[in-house]
Formats: C-alpha cells, sequence, structure tokens
C-alpha cells in the first residue's frame, strides 16, 4: 500500500491572524504542486483567516489542540464542534509542549483523541521522549506506552484515519535533529506496534510523522525512511522555506 505523504506545520504561539493570513497567500504558490498533502496547524485565532486564504489551494488547516467536550464551563477551551465549524481537519493532539507545560497525560490525549474521532477530525498523535529517557535506553518502551494508552477504544478504522507523529523531545527547537536511522528506528517500532494492536491493514495504512528540527537541509534523508510518511514542522513551517520541505524530492 501507497501512503500519501503528510508533511504538517505547527506554528505554535505565532502569526497574528492578519500574518497567518499573509503567509498562507504567500505558501499557495510554494507548494501548489505537491505530492505530499500539505497541512498548516495554526492558533486558534488564526484558524478563520487561514482557513478563508487556503479556500481553493491544497492547503489544509489544522488545529493545535482540542478539548474532549463538547461544551460548557470550560474558560479558554476549545471544543471539536468549534473546528468543525471554522473549517479544521486536522488537530494535534497530546504535543510534548502539551504535556510539559499543560499538564497533559496519556489518559486526556486518549480522551481528545475519541472525541476527534466522534466529530471526523483526524488527530495528530505526538509522542517522543526526553534526552534522559533515550540515555537510559528506554525510548521504545516509552513510546509504546503512549502510543497504547492514546489509542486505547479507538477502532481500527479510525486508527487508519490517525497520524503518528513521533518528536523526540530532545531534537524540538534545539537544533539538534536525530539521525535518519534514530528517527526511522522509532517509527518503524511505532508501526509494530500499530501492528500488534491491529493487523497489517492498518499498520500499513496509518502515517507515521517525524518532527523536531526538520528543515530543507535535513527533509529529503528523514522523509525517504520506509516507515516516515512525512514530518510534523515547527521552526521552519513559519517561513515560505516551508515550501521546500514539503517539495524535498
Amino acid at each position: 500500500m501507497s501512503r500519501k505523504m503528510i508533511i504538517a506545520g505547527n506554528w505554535k504561539m505565532n502569526k497574528t491572524p492578519s500574518e497567518a493570513r499573509a503567509f498562507v497567500e504567500e505558501l499557495k504558490p510554494l507548494v501548489a504542486g505537491a505530492d505530499a498533502e500539505v497541512v498548516c496547524c495554526v492558533p486558534a485565532i488564526d484558524i478563520i483567516p487561514a482557513v478563508e486564504a487556503a479556500r481553493g489551494s491544497n492547503i489544509v488547516i489544522g488545529a493545535e489542540n482540542m478539548y474532549f467536550e463538547e461544551k460548557g464551563a470550560f474558560t479558554g477551551e476549545i471544543s471539536p464542534d468549534m473546528l468543525v465549524d471554522a473549517g479544521v481537519t486536522y488537530v494535534i493532539l497530546g504535543h510534548s509542549e502539551r504535556r510539559e507545560y499543560f499538564a497533559e497525560t496519556n489518559e486526556t490525549v486518549n480522551k481528545k483523541v475519541l472525541k476527534a474521532f466522534e466529530h471526523g477530525l483526524k488527530p495528530i498523535i505526538c509522542c517522543g521522549e526526553t534526552l534522559t529517557q533515550r540515555e537510559q535506553g528506554i525510548t521504545i518502551d516509552w513510546i509504546r506506552q503512549q502510543i497504547k494508552i492514546a489509542f486505547l477504544g479507538v477502532t481500527a478504522e479510525q486508527a487508519k484515519a490517525a497520524v503518528i507523529a513521533y518528536e523526540p523531545i530532545w531534537a524540538i527547537g534545539t537544533g539538534k535533529v536525530a539521525t535518519a536511522e534514530q528517527a526511522q528506528e522509532v517509527c518503524g517500532a511505532i508501526r509494530s506496534l500499530i501492528r500488534e494492536i491491529y493487523g497489517d491493514d492498518t499498520a500499513e495504512a496509518i502515517r507515521i510523522q517525524y518532527g523536531g528540527s526538520v528543515a530543507p537541509k535535513n527533509a529529503g534523508e528523514i522523509f525517504s525512511q520506509p516507515d516516515i510518511d512525512g514530518g510534523l514542522v515547527g521552526g521552519a513551517s513559519l517561513k515560505p522555506e516551508f515550501g521546500q520541505v514539503v517539495n524535498w524530492k
């Protein structure tokens, strides 16, 4: 089965609504002929102008987070219905920054994953290890645990539509990049785990991204690995060079 590459930008807390609109307009011609699916995951306040700017292009807009309740007294949160109505397709869930700064756990990530599927949103489910965990040799064990809990209650058909983003925490925004071999080792282990849980069909269908200081200079080597189906791109997704990452071939 040939999986369509998916290259998603994670803007994090960057760009005002007017900057978002202008950047998407600038990006459109740079990625127009891309083989990969092109996604910009933007801050909540930027979603509507970004969706409007992307209309008619091959750029899809995603969100950076979502709450697991439909509505209610959850000040500052955003519901799946709000995202769907605004025109969002993908939503990043369980990013390491959400876990570190906002106390997200594997269990809350699982609740969000289930809720995203319930509303037809495609989750980009993040996993990754710290430098200490890598040095202690527990990377694969750690990531298997994150994935197993995130996918509790998820059906095989739903899992096929999910995206898993492997981001070694020690490589996010640090300029350090996992070698292509390190990235492939973990992404291959993730696919093996999905095969254990769901079988061959789902394992072959699910797309697994690498994230962590992806840039034009290293995208080709990383994206050429057999179990890596694209990237979750941070800093480079905020600049026109994102077009070079998308067109890495």
